[in-house]
């Protein structure tokens, strides 16, 4: 009895994960920033993810993999496929739908910390230093939201990278407006040394605090669309779970023509919460600054 409970475990498992593929062959999957066009199989960056970091990866993995047993398990109770991919899709949906605004917050919460560092850059080019030993000098008082970047940048110049290009590449990582206003003043101070980059720093920390301010006003209006996408998955989920536990609920659905009828819902319902999801979230903002040159990086 328990090898045949097993057997069917796997096979579900099978078919969840069969399934899945199917729907990444057909929509593709979203390459990670800065990877090569093309690198690897599609089987390889489905596992690997979008993540940029081995940290996010490993969580990706794990819950690709909490997916595939989620889905198989839901499998065996109604033996209906169909649930079965539903389920598969909810486990990672719902973080995603339930974390919508949370891009947006982090995104203004690095606004803010470029912000700070800028005026702590202005302080320390108020003391006679080169634009890269300030750079270097505010290491020690970076803000955390932009702590890395910082550090890379430092990192960079240190190593003999053109001052041009690693600001660049600093820009490119924080990829906001902001910051490239930041970086198109710096790159304008290498070429013409004026005296008055202090005052150009300073006053676009004043436009990037105006900037929070403006962003977190909108951030506060788009309360009652969020609120509706997380009110949807959250009956969505009731509704998966109650079908789970009682199977006369989902027994129409049975025959082939309802698996038919159960997968055009199911898409219908994902598309819409999608599209709700999408509502509630604010235009990317046009940056105006290029990537760096690979070919320039290097003095």
């Amino acid at each position: 009895m328990l090898s045949l409970e097993l057997i069917a475990v796997v096979s579900g498992a099978a078919c969840v994960a069969g399934l899945l593929l199917a729907v990444v062959a057909l929509v593709g999957t979203r390459r990670p920033r800065g990877s090569r066009p093309g690198g690897g199989s599609g089987l390889d960056r489905l596992w690997r993810g979008p993540g940029g970091t081995p940290s996010e990866q490993r969580s990706y993995q794990a819950l690709l993999l909490a997916a595939l047993v989620a889905g198989a398990l839901a499998f065996l109770l109604t033996g209906l496929p169909v649930v079965g991919l539903l389920v598969a899709v909810a486990v990672p949906g719902t973080p995603w739908l339930f974390g919508v605004g949370k891009a947006e917050q982090r995104a203004i919460a690095r606004i803010e910390a470029v912000g700070e560092w800028t005026r702590r850059l202005k302080d320390v080019s108020n003391t006679g230093q080169g634009l890269q030993q300030s750079i270097i000098g505010t290491i020690g008082s970076v803000p955390p939201g932009v702590e890395d970047e910082v550090r890379l940048l430092a990192a960079r110049l240190q190593a003999g990278w053109v001052a041009r290009s690693a600001l660049l590449a600093f820009a490119d990582e924080i990829a906001d407006p902001v910051c490239d206003q930041v970086v198109a003043a710096l790159i304008l101070h290498l070429s013409d040394r004026g005296e008055r980059l202090g005052d150009v720093l300073g006053s676009i920390a004043s436009a990037a605090s105006a900037e929070v301010a403006t962003r977190r006003e909108i951030e506060a209006k788009r309360t009652q669309p969020r609120f509706a996408v997380r009110f949807l998955t959250g009956m969505t989920l009731a509704t998966l779970a109650y079908g789970l536990i009682n199977t006369e609920y989902i027994k129409p659905y049975g025959t082939p023509v309802g698996q038919v009828v159960m997968a055009a819902l199911g898409a219908a319902f994902i598309a819409l919460l999608a599209w709700v999801r999408s509502m509630s979230q604010p235009q990317r903002p046009a940056r105006f600054l290029p990537a760096p040159d690979p070919s320039e990086v290097i003095a």
